[in-house]
């Protein structure tokens, strides 16, 4: 059994308690993690927080911290063999895909490394002649950032790189399901020469540790990525410390086909959209809105295309789809699949436990014509399960697309540019790929509506989210102050 500890003001330790760690792909326990309580969470917060005022931090040039960054992302590279090698050993996700994502989450760093000593304020002109006046941008403190298990990496560095561009310091609270590739970011982190106490790592579970964390009185930002439910605590426990918060949720993105479409695209980017990383994104195109005119074909491709899918050992490169990161999770999508059916979604394909070992699930195709309040339709899955729902006109593909609490991403496809148009304006959804799906930059924010939550990760936005605004007035007059009981 491998050994994990958390990383609190620049130390390595165990945790107050520790936890097995699951294999997703045996089902067996492979590692001891760290089991962070309300005193380490302590520790970590007061470490931030010294380190946010320690003038070797607070003192820093905005191009200095962007040279750490640059340095991290060098050794993140560096490590990535490894880093990959994690993120599929504790969370089920396919080495082709870990392996990839970690060569650009290195990217992200760079990205907010060059970022740091642009983040301007402003002068204003102000309507006092014998005054100056203008907004310093300045680090809004010390931010809990909490990631879920999936894409670890990437979802920490959309928050840790402009965290730290920013000039604030962070808590990060690693997933309870699968934290080892952050601990071992933690050890990458250690050698980029920060400050102790800029970047504090632990693992735990919710009421010990993610509570404790969010709302303790030393807390200025919250960033999560996750739930909506969790978010729902979340920002209960913030009212007593009045934190901010960024919180990127989950989705149920409409995919829409329209007739005119390139469907030997639309066939690609709609399998990649739902099966690639067995479905657990937060912006899986989990619902296919297509036109009636093609509905059968496309049908017909996709479930083709599903059956040939390599389901395996998520090591092993040849492997498509690997399995769901935990039991709890394959059981979920088991028994909403079993409800949607008894409410009269079609079974396409899929839909079944295979034998063997670990928690694999098949990739899933669900027809809900007869059936468009279906749970399946309704429900994020965060597993490989596509709910089909046809339209016969633009004015109804809209209305269904907008048919959910959720608003992450959404995908279009067409040839018509001024069709493509009008659907982009009308979607509520902080992300639309038109003829392409899962397109990412470091340039690029995205964020959500409605139950995918509020704020902005990636691009300039981001960092924006870690900074608040100070006004400064100054006075130009070498004149006295008048008195302000004279009256004149």
């Amino acid at each position: 059994m491998q050994q994990f500890q958390q990383y609190i003001d620049g130390d390595f330790s165990d945790g107050t308690a520790q936890f097995e760690s699951k294999d997703p792909a045996t089902g067996r326990p492979w590692a001891m993690m760290p089991e962070a309580r309300a005193a380490d969470v302590n520790r970590a917060v007061e470490a931030a927080d010294r380190a946010f005022f320690d003038p070797e931090w607070a003192h820093m040039t905005a191009t200095q911290r962007g040279k750490l960054l640059a340095r991290l992302a060098d050794l993140i590279a560096e490590n990535a063999p490894r880093l990959a090698e994690l993120e599929t050993r504790d969370t089920g996700k396919i080495i082709r895909e870990t392996s990839a994502q970690i060569s650009y989450v290195a990217d992200y760093y760079r990205y907010y490394a060059g970022l740091a000593d642009k983040i301007e304020g402003a002068f204003l002109p102000i309507d006092k002649p014998d005054m100056q006046a203008w907004l310093r941008r300045e680090p809004i403190g010390v931010v809990a950032a909490i990631v879920p298990w999936n894409s670890q990496l990437f979802l920490s560095a959309v928050k840790i790189g402009p965290a730290l561009a920013a000039g604030c310091t962070v808590v990060l609270k690693a997933s309870e399901e699968g934290p080892a590739p952050m601990l071992e970011f933690a050890r990458i982190f250690d050698q980029a020469g920060f400050p102790k106490g800029v970047l504090n790592v632990i693992t735990g579970f919710g009421p010990e540790c993610g509570a404790v964390l969010t709302s303790h009185p030393k807390v200025s930002h919250v960033a999560f990525t996750g739930g909506a439910e969790t978010a729902r605590n979340i920002v209960r426990s913030t009212a007593g410390n009045l934190a901010s918060t960024s919180l990127e949720l989950g989705g149920k993105s409409p995919f829409i086909v329209f007739d005119d479409a390139d469907l030997d695209s639309a066939v690609n980017a709609q399998i990649s959209g739902i099966f690639a990383a067995t479905g657990q994104s937060c912006v899986a195109g989990s619902r296919l809105v297509v036109q009636n005119a093609i509905k059968d074909e496309f049908l017909a491709r996709l479930k083709q295309r599903a059956e040939k899918v390599v389901i395996g050992p998520p090591q092993e490169m040849a492997t498509e789809v690997g399995p769901l990161c935990t039991l709890g999770q394959r059981d979920r999508a088991l028994a909403l699949i079993e409800r949607s059916l008894a409410k009269g979604a079609r079974l396409v394909t899929g839909g079944y436990i295979p034998q063997g070992d670990g928690y694999f699930f098949p990739p899933t195709i669900l027809d809900c014509t007869d059936a468009p309040d279906a749970p399946c339709v309704t429900n994020e899955f965060f597993a490989p399960v596509l709910s089909v729902i046809s339209f016969d006109t633009e004015a109804e593909a809209l209305a269904i697309a907008n048919d959910t609490q959720f608003g992450l991403a959404s995908g279009l496809f067409t040839r018509d540019l001024t069709r493509a148009h009008r659907m982009m304006r009308g979607i509520r959804a902080g992300i639309v790929w038109v003829n392409t799906y899962r397109a990412v930059s470091p340039i690029a924010p995205f964020g959500g509506f409605g139950l995918s939550g509020h704020g902005r990760e990636g691009g300039v936005e981001a960092a924006l989210e870690y900074t608040t605004t100070k006004a400064v007035w100054l006075r130009t007059s070498d004149e006295p102050i008048p008195d302000p009981f004279v009256m004149r």
